[in-house]
């Protein structure tokens, strides 16, 4: 399914968040690091997360997946701290760390004992100011990465139809190439590389650290000033506009890979969120995708899979945060004996049929009621609301409007679903990837030695 696709490729889902975000504290260092606090009392635990603002939207042709593996050289050891001593570190305290890398920006995070907090603000603060690049270690971390690639995605079918669909439809957006790279770059790539991105993007003034748990916003704002105010703010790449030409008419392309069934994948262009507060388009598009494939009981599951016996699966989803275009997708594997373009007319129906004769009241408050409880039950996690804070001002889109944001899916009306399910859904737009499976030659082969990104 899509959804896990979009975890593969770590792109950021719609976020909407529950009631909360109103007790962050914010600062600003002078040297232009923001500080979002969150406090969290119901453990004596804190979630530290790190942001730069810079991900495979930021790199060049050539370098792609420079962003990414930065990520794995930054805890290769800086001039304070040893190879992989960053993590035993962080263990040895009782905590945990991981990072990722995603289109729009790379995050760092520990969670740890609140009493711990100032052990992680010290080695982020080293590794952002201190990072050794040694081209020996450099030269053992991009097999580990080349590897991941291969596992990931290579050695993926469905991964593989994602990152070639994504190339096809989009012609001139940097969110055309695959987060962790072409394989070419990465043999290409030397520690050099990664070192002038380093230098270019890493700075507390590109930066957002991101504190939720039982903490007070005065005590992390001290220990950041401590550890992060010595280190000098740079002057930051212009980041040029990079818009995407429209689209004039159809697309297709076929992928020939090792698989046991087909796939059908269809991305549309579609609007993103940019003003939480005047537009209704996002809103409506995320729910228009919950009544499609919300839950079990949703329509997809429900008509194509159950009903009709056409799809051994079937999903929809919206992607839309984010620095570049907004995208929304429908999938599918067909059932067996019935072909892609069947499953691909069958997709393409139901959204007609919601054009054509909307959904019931009924229908949208069942559906707007669970896709609401699940966003408020994941405030549970300190670590998702520490993401979502982070991806939602990384997009440009205040944290502080979370609550407006879920009062207005709440608000989304049956017209406005049927609205945009009329207005989106057309062919110029539209972007659909069939799977030709081959025949399937050995097992997949298992993760690389080192894997360690969250997706």
């Amino acid at each position: 399914m899509l959804r896990v696709l979009a975890r593969l490729a770590l792109t950021c889902a719609f976020c909407v968040g529950a009631a909360g975000a109103a007790d962050t504290v914010e600062h600003t260092l002078s040297n232009g690091l923001r500080i979002i606090v969150k406090p969290d009392r119901r453990a004596p635990v804190v979630v530290s997360l790190l942001w730069y603002k810079v991900g495979s939207v930021d790199e060049v042709n050539g370098l792609t997946g420079v962003a990414h593996v930065l990520e794995h050289m930054m805890f290769k050891g800086t001039r304070n701290v040893g190879v992989g001593e960053f993590s035993r570190l962080i263990s040895a305290a009782g905590g945990r760390d991981n990072a990722f890398t995603s289109k729009d920006y790379t995050g760092y995070f520990q969670t740890l004992h609140k009493s711990q907090l100032g052990l992680a603000l010290r080695l982020e603060a080293d590794r952002m100011a201190n990072l050794v690049l040694n081209p020996e270690e450099f030269g053992k971390e991009i097999k580990v990465v080349m590897e991941e690639r291969r596992w990931r995605t290579e050695d993926r079918p469905r991964a593989t139809l994602y990152e070639r669909l994504m190339a096809t439809a989009l012609l001139a957006h940097p969110y055309r190439n695959p987060v962790i790279g072409w394989m070419s770059d990465l043999q290409s790539m030397r520690a050099e590389d990664a070192h002038a991105f380093y230098e270019r993007w890493y700075a507390p003034n590109n930066a957002l650290l991101v504190v939720v748990g039982d903490v007070t916003p005065d005590e992390v704002f001290a220990l950041a000033r401590e550890h992060f105010g010595a280190i000098t703010a740079k002057t930051l790449p212009l980041r040029k506009p990079q818009d995407e030409p429209p689209q004039l008419g159809l697309r297709r392309l076929t992928v020939k890979a090792p698989a046991e069934v087909p796939y059908v994948l269809m991305a549309f262009r579609a609007p993103k969120l940019t003003d939480p507060e005047r537009d209704w388009e996002p809103y409506a598009l995320e729910m228009l995708a919950s009544v499609l494939d919300g839950n079990a009981a949703a329509r997809l599951p429900r008509t194509l899979v159950r009903a009709e016996r056409l799809a051994n699966s079937a999903g929809a989803s919206y992607d839309g945060v984010g620095r570049g275009p907004g995208v929304f997708y429908l999938d599918g594997v067909p059932a067996a004996g019935r072909s892609a373009a069947e499953l691909e007319e069958a997709l393409r129906r139901e959204v007609r049929r919601i054009a054509d004769h909307g959904v019931e009241e009924a229908e949208l408050r069942r559906v707007k009621a669970q896709a609401v409880a699940s966003r408020v039950y994941q405030q549970d996690s300190m670590f998702f609301q520490a993401r979502q804070i982070g991806a939602m001002e990384i997009a440009g889109l205040p944290h502080t409007t979370l609550d407006l944001q879920l009062e207005k899916l709440r608000r989304v009306t049956a017209a406005q679903v049927q609205e945009v399910a009329r207005k989106y859904f057309g062919d110029d737009e539209l972007t659909v990837a069939y799977l030709d499976p081959q025949p399937l030659s050995g097992r997949p082969t298992p993760p690389p030695p080192g894997l360690r990104h969250v997706q």
